[in-house]
């Protein structure tokens, strides 16, 4: 297996574009939210959510662009995947345009902010960096935001083990948030990392924990292999399962600031 960063640079060469056409149903349903706290680190100093307009890149189902637009940010959501943009959730705020983070088809300095949420490691970095930067006005922000599993949680450390396992290392289990790129990057004067402090929590029965399985693009979804993620992962939910009937996914949300 690759080193950690060479893997995670490699991503956007395992075709983004058409490995989430059979998930987008399974990303609406069982895909985990982002805490508030994350969307207030992104707005935060800026002018009045109403006046923000922000493009959201590689939205898929716009998860966290009806996030910002529930503030009152106008969003539009860059999405190059005809099937997640047909599964989105609509929102008066948030309108849903095909483009990638390499070629979002929006005209320069027109934006206020630019975010990917769960996203950049699909992306090109060199030409995405340069594209967010020429949408960008000159003062405006990149947000970049990522759920990471919470590996000293019991369930979740087991959870991802079993993970890693099935999808055979995949470089997506291993892969690193691009600190060193973004520390780097000749488009961006300034760079900040920031942590909630407050873990983000998502509650699943058997289905849901099933489900969201099913929404990893490189995770099985027949055969052999899926029977194997399924009996595990019903091994799992039997161990850790609340008297309530859940398990609980705990996430660590980190948001890089580029500006």
């Amino acid at each position: 297996m690759q080193d950690n960063q060479s893997a995670a640079t490699d991503l956007y060469t395992l075709d983004p574009l058409n490995r989430f056409t059979q998930r987008a149903d399974d990303y609406v349903k069982y895909r985990p939210s982002y805490p508030p706290e994350a969307i207030d680190i992104i707005l935060q100093g800026l002018a009045p959510a109403s006046q923000i307009l922000a493009a959201d890149i590689g939205a898929g189902t716009g998860i966290a662009s009806r996030l910002l637009a529930l503030r009152g940010v106008k969003v539009i959501a860059v999405e190059p995947n005809g099937a997640m943009r047909e599964a989105a959730q609509t929102h008066p705020n948030v309108e849903y345009r095909e483009g990638s983070a390499e070629a979002t088809n929006l005209p320069d300095a027109s934006v206020d902010v630019v975010t990917a949420f769960q996203a950049f490691h699909w992306f090109d970095p060199e030409p995405a960096l340069l594209e967010f930067r020429r949408i960008l006005k000159p003062n405006g922000r990149l947000a970049l935001v990522w759920n990471n599993r919470d590996q000293n949680d019991d369930f979740t450390g087991e959870y991802s083990s079993f993970i890693r396992e099935v999808s055979n290392n995949h470089p997506c289990e291993g892969a690193d948030t691009f600190e060193e790129t973004l520390r780097q990057t000749q488009y961006f004067a300034n760079y900040y990392q920031h942590e909630c402090t407050i873990k983000y929590r998502q509650e699943l029965d058997l289905d849901a924990l099933i489900g969201r399985t099913q929404s990893i693009s490189y995770l099985p979804c027949e055969g052999e292999s899926y029977e194997y993620l399924v009996s595990g992962l019903q091994d799992l939910y039997h161990k850790f399962r609340s008297e309530r009937g859940f398990v609980e996914m705990v996430y660590q949300t980190s948001i890089h600031i580029l500006t």
